[in-house]
């Protein structure tokens, strides 16, 4: 069967080099690409692939791409131009037009890489082309000849003297990127320049642009050596040299395009800064986070693009835009002006979603949702959505127990911390934030719940990657609102050795804070490795537990508003790790802990809180919720037409995955998984944690295709158990890898 497959691949990349080829025209010939080949033995192995291979991607034009030898998007061209039936008009947009030797230039390409190897420290280099063909096709071979390499012997920057300008280009100094020892390189001069600029505009030098720095370099003063000097450019103007300082600051709060009167008459001051408001769209204290320049600071670039990051999150605004003037009389003085356009107060959105989620159900959401952008004129985002959604479980176990819901969720956002007033000086708003919910759910057949959130807490951003966000008090309380004869019958049935059933409607009562810390720098593509945190901590009714002396073991059962309640601490903690290995592949890793430990009024973790594993974002080769707590088969009991979702209070869950481009927006995986649940005390045979956890994980590996359109990505996945974490009767954990026990998984987005 294997070689059949490899007869057929290379029957098929035989057949395609030959529908290609044959529509070259006469006296062309198809361009496959270029090499360059670095000709010196004074340079390393290394630092010669490394040239060779930047020298690569400066040849253009760029040959057709192709997929194993196979130049799809040329065949598509080809098959597909001026044709006029429907599909090969919409199959044209896919389609590359050929690539011709013809279009290449050895002259240009061997002068654009002499140029690049002169700007990396290579002064006397040199390189020449040709191209080499066959019948129908030709690549280029370059090569280049570097020659010694020069290295910067001294740095020199102008000396402090009276003059501001100098005295602020001298003491930076210390972090100049120019450093002796260090190869010549172009790039790294036109960096320094932008850091010295950078560092000068937090010094107050508003006009000061990086071309008016000039770096001279002298080559004639040591063998393979230059000395490099930092000047301003004589013909730098006065104005770029003068240190200005804030005199006024105006805000606009109701700005359009027709506005073109300043309307200073109209300004109304408030602390250190004036509101130009007719309308009284707003209340001035609500810039008093965002201005973050005062009269008379110094300017500072950092502090002003903090304070226009701040506008746009403040929320009612769609577009800030800002003006500096020049007020210079007897000292140099600038007048700042923030003009902001404001989104439509009020707003009713509806949208359609369709999902999938961690139990393999796929469905659609329709939320209704009605926006105030200024609710109280401070700022605040009041949001009222109405929400009802339906899932199908498709190739699940539990076919046919279909899931509604429906409810309302509120929330309202000041973008400030209430009652506090901490002062902050980064680019992101603080905000308070407060939630009230209602929830049905419906699970078809077997019960429906009521279900009460509400909540009241902070989230800010002390950077760019850390988050923070405090509950100082979470309520949930959910209480079954009807239980069908099928779901109570299978509770009472004597074979019924999970207690997950009855815990499922269970009534459940939580109250108290959080907190959860967020590190993310994944957004950063340039990284090789990025990594992603986030760590929560979850009380519910300790102190309240505590002092009325609470233990369900002790059949001391206590109530708050008349309701028994949960009381737990849990924390969770989960780590991703991503590794670049080329421009197209990658390594991702995630690591999932979580522990709940329920005490005093509680002998297990509510419903709503506990822990779940397996499905498409998880262990992708087994069933949704369908591993664990520990060694429970969760095989269905005799007489139940469903199995309950398995849950324990503790989790542990790796996954590690290799993410390939293969071609356009398809993208292609392996994976492996491994993990389990466990429960905190002993209420289930063979569900406890004990020493013994590494052994009792569950194991799985597989493969898929992931479909990036970057605003929604369709992932398919087939994932093998390997290893089971409990023993079935005449059976052993372990699984041989076959289609048969194979799960196919449809999922939208990356499982992490």
């Amino acid at each position: 069967m294997i070689k059949r497959i490899i007869y057929l691949l290379s029957l098929a990349v035989i057949l395609n080099a030959c529908s290609t080829t044959k529509y070259v025209p006469e006296g062309e010939k198809l361009y496959t690409g270029g090499t360059v080949k670095v000709e010196d033995k004074a340079i390393s192995k290394s630092d010669s692939k490394n040239l060779s291979a930047e020298m690569k991607a400066l040849i253009r034009p760029k040959p057709n791409s192709s997929l194993l030898g196979m130049r799809i998007k040329l065949w598509l061209y080809y098959k597909t131009k001026n044709r006029h039936g429907f599909i090969q008009k919409f199959l044209s947009k896919y389609g590359e037009p050929p690539v011709y030797v013809s279009q290449l230039d050895i002259a240009k390409n061997s002068e654009i890489m002499t140029n690049r190897l002169q700007n990396e420290s290579y002064f006397q280099a040199s390189v020449s082309g040709d191209t080499i063909g066959k019948k129908k096709t030709a690549k280029a071979v370059f090569t280049a000849l570097p020659g010694p390499s020069y290295t910067i012997r001294n740095v020199t920057f102008p000396s402090a003297t009276d003059n501001n300008l100098d005295t602020a280009i001298k003491g930076t100094q210390a972090e100049t990127l120019l450093k002796s020892g260090d190869k010549y390189n172009l790039d790294v001069i036109k960096a320094e320049r932008l850091r010295i600029d950078t560092r000068l505009k937090e010094e107050g030098f508003f006009y000061f642009a990086p071309e008016q720095l000039i770096v001279r370099v002298d080559s004639t003063v040591d063998t393979h050596k230059v000395d490099l000097v930092v000047k301003i450019k004589e013909t730098t103007p006065e104005q770029a040299r003068e240190i200005y300082t804030i005199r006024n600051i105006y805000v606009y709060p109701n700005y359009s395009l027709r506005d073109t009167s300043l309307k200073l008459d109209q300004a109304k001051p408030y602390r250190w800064y004036n509101i130009i408001d007719p309308r009284n769209t707003v209340r001035p204290y609500l810039f008093a986070n965002t201005v973050l320049l005062h009269p008379n600071d110094v300017y500072s670039r950092t502090v002003h693009n903090n304070s226009l990051n701040r506008f746009i999150n403040l929320g009612p605004y769609r577009y800030v835009k800002n003006r500096f003037e020049d007020v210079t009389p007897d000292s140099p003085k600038l007048d700042v002006y923030y003009f902001l356009t404001p989104y439509k107060r009020k707003s009713l959105q509806a949208e359609i979603i369709g999902r999938t989620t961690s139990a393999n159900y796929t469905g659609t959401q329709l939320n209704l949702s009605w926006k105030n952008r200024n609710a109280f004129k401070g700022g605040e985002l009041l949001t009222v959505t109405l929400f009802g959604s339906t899932d199908v479980q498709v190739g699940g176990q539990n076919s046919g127990f279909n899931v509604y819901q429906y409810g309302v969720q509120t929330s309202l956002s000041w973008p400030r911390l209430i009652p506090f007033n901490i002062k902050s000086a980064n680019a992101y708003i603080p905000r308070t934030i407060l939630t009230v919910g209602y929830t049905s759910v419906v699970r078809q057949k077997l019960y429906s719940l009521n279900s009460f959130t509400g909540s009241f807490g902070y989230q800010f951003k002390s950077d760019i990657h850390k988050t923070h966000e405090l509950n100082l008090l979470e309520v949930a309380y959910v209480k079954p609102r009807n239980v069908t004869q099928l779901y109570t019958d299978s509770i009472s049935n004597p074979q019924n050795r999970n207690p997950s059933l009855k815990h499922v409607i269970d009534p459940q009562f939580t109250m108290g804070p959080s907190y959860a810390y967020t590190y993310d720098n994944t957004t950063e593509d340039y990284r090789t490795n990025s990594l992603y945190y986030r760590g929560k901590l979850s009380l519910s009714n300790n102190l309240y537990g505590l002092l009325t002396g609470a233990d369900t073991l002790g059949g001391k059962v206590k109530k708050l508003f008349g309701s028994v309640f949960n009381q737990y601490v849990k924390a969770e903690a989960e780590i991703r790790f991503f590794h670049k290995l080329t421009a197209g592949s990658k390594i991702a890793s995630r690591l999932l802990v979580g522990v709940g430990l329920p005490y005093g009024n509680s002998t297990i973790l509510p419903y709503n809180q506990q822990f779940f594993i397996g499905g498409p974002n998880s262990l992708r080769g087994f069933r949704p919720r369908s591993i664990g707590p520990g060694t429970v088969d969760p095989t269905p009991l005799s007489g139940n037409s469903f199995i309950a979702d398995q849950s324990g209070d503790i989790k542990l869950e790796a996954n590690v995955e290799f993410r390939q481009k293969l071609f356009s927006i398809v993208y292609g995986a392996l994976f492996a998984d491994a993990g389990n649940i466990w429960n905190a005390k002993p209420h289930q045979p063979g569900g406890t944690f004990g020493p013994d956890f590494i052994k009792q994980m569950a194991v799985d590996a597989g493969f898929g295709l992931r479909f990036d359109a970057t605003i929604l990505v369709l992932r398919t996945d087939l994932g093998f158990p390997l290893v089971r974490p409990y023993t079935p009767a005449g059976g052993t954990r372990s699984i041989s890898p076959s289609f048969k026990n194979a799960i196919f998984n449809i999922a939208i987005g990356y499982p992490f």
